[in-house]
């Protein structure tokens, strides 16, 4: 047998442990580990030498934003531009929603519509659906989106005339989302609180971008947090809440879990390395994100979180707006988009948040950035450097550090929350279904080759070992 790629004296990094061993790849999949002790190697048509590097599994994002249209902003980047920076970045999964661009869109058209777009993808890309507003057609359109392997459905707690759903929605979808093993993923900010705190800052003339922090204050997540578990406690739903900011909305959820919820806490690299500061800064528009930044104190509440488990997955949020769609209204808050460019510096920012400054190990890191996003939205051939997975790998050296240059990136925004920041764990090569994506850091386009990838039910097994496959051989196959 000849491998199309092999990669000798590779340190591999899983969530569950690290070993020493060279990694066979054949029609994209990984086809053997061999013990480094191997003198039988098969033939490959390339071999690549990982000494001195780190390999761990292909990224998985499971919270982007791509060809999005809200209100009269849409996000600027296509799906082959986010998935090329996707790439650069490490990560070799996306996952995207498919939100009604308005009232009138369906949920059903606007995943279809998603479908659609992803022809350009140069990485793998998975859905999740979204529900504004409940009526008599959603249970239909639920059902044939988990047939189309389509298994989360996202809403939002605020956004009111755009994106919001309302309670009897929430609680009606989650219902669904029970009867079809799926998922609920949740925007928690409470739309009232957020209303009425606007409205009053509004009035002392504090609605710009300065002021993001004083518009959406702590408590509207936290309380929103808790509002939606008591929902998901009800309906018996398990849930997944987005980018949370905040120690008390994680605390929550850690309660929750251990009165026996399966509930899930996901949150950004951006509120692991800025804290509210940023609105004091000189340009401030790059930081236009809901929630927003908190104070230093939360950021440590975080990462301390992280550091006993508490929190899954670390993921961007990325949604590609320029600096001239952020300053066209920044005196006003309420008119201005709101997110940040992230998938390609998600590796770099959460390896130096929680491994070069806080001391967590890379198997840790490992676990947020690919395996746990994997195992919890039903991609089981993804997230592992294991025989049988996908192969969609990372080579890294753990001590190269670069500082962030947005005119360096490739995402389709002309600035970075990180600019100018001194981050470490960025790839030197990346292995995408097989194909040397990345190479000493010069990109190479495989052109539109990304799949849809069908998720499995919730609850469903996914036909693999609950372990990774990563039995090592001491000879050929």
């Amino acid at each position: 047998m000849t491998l199309d790629l092999l990669i000798t004296n590779a340190t591999v990094v899983n969530a569950d442990g690290t070993t020493r061993a060279h990694v066979g790849v054949s029609g994209g999949t990984i086809a053997a580990l061999y013990a480094t002790t191997s003198t039988d190697l098969p033939d490959a048509q390339r071999t690549i030498d990982a000494t001195g590097t780190l390999l761990i599994p292909g990224g998985v994002d499971g919270h982007c934003h791509v060809e999005q249209l809200t209100g009269s902003y849409m996000s600027l980047d296509t799906y082959q531009t986010a998935t090329i920076a996707a790439l650069h970045g490490g990560t070799t999964t996306i996952i995207d929603f498919g939100i009604p661009a308005d009232p009138g869109e369906s949920p059903i058209a606007a995943l279809e519509n998603k479908m659609q777009l992803m022809a350009g993808a140069r990485c793998d890309v998975a859905l999740h659906g979204s529900v504004i507003s409940w009526d008599e057609t959603v249970p239909a359109q639920l059902e044939k989106m988990a047939a189309l392997g389509v298994r989360s459905v996202k809403l939002y707690t605020t956004n009111r005339g755009t994106t919001m759903a309302d309670e009897d929605t929430i609680l009606n979808v989650m219902k669904e989302m029970v009867r079809l093993d799926g998922l609920t993923y949740i925007h928690c900010e409470h739309d009232a609180i957020i209303v009425d705190r606007t409205s009053t800052c509004a009035a002392e003339d504090r609605v710009g971008i300065t002021h993001l922090p004083d518009t959406r204050p702590a408590i509207s997540e936290d309380a929103s947090v808790r509002e939606m578990l008591a929902i998901a406690e009800y309906t018996g739903a398990p849930v997944y809440f987005v980018h949370q900011t905040t120690k008390a909305a994680v605390d929550a959820v850690e309660q929750a879990r251990a009165r026996g919820q399966v509930a899930f806490s996901e949150t950004c690299p951006h509120y692991l390395l800025l804290d509210e500061s940023v609105y004091r800064s000189a340009a401030p528009e790059k930081f236009a994100c809901c929630p927003p930044m908190r104070p230093a104190a939360d950021v440590t509440g975080l990462l301390d979180h992280i550091a006993r488990g508490h929190v899954d997955v670390v993921a961007s949020d990325h949604s590609c707006y320029d600096l001239a769609q952020k300053r066209q209204c920044s005196h006003d808050v309420r008119r201005m988009p709101h997110g940040l460019p992230g998938v390609e510096t998600r590796m770099p920012a959460t390896y130096t948040a929680l491994v070069t400054r806080r001391g967590l190990s890379v198997e840790r890191f490992v676990e947020v950035f690919a395996t746990a996003p994997a195992r919890i939205n039903g991609l089981p051939t993804k997230g592992v450097v294991g025989v049988g997975y996908d192969a969609d790998f990372v080579l890294f050296d753990p001590q190269q550090t670069h500082t962030v240059d947005s005119a360096a990136l490739h995402q389709g925004s002309d600035f970075s929350p990180f600019d100018g920041l001194a981050l470490t764990g960025w790839p030197s090569m990346v292995v995408s279904g097989g194909r040397v994506v990345l190479d000493d850091g010069e990109f190479v386009d495989p052109g539109p080759v990304g799949r849809f990838r069908a998720r499995t039910g919730f609850a469903e097994r996914n036909g693999t070992d609950d372990e990774p496959q990563n039995r090592l051989l001491t000879g050929g196959i």
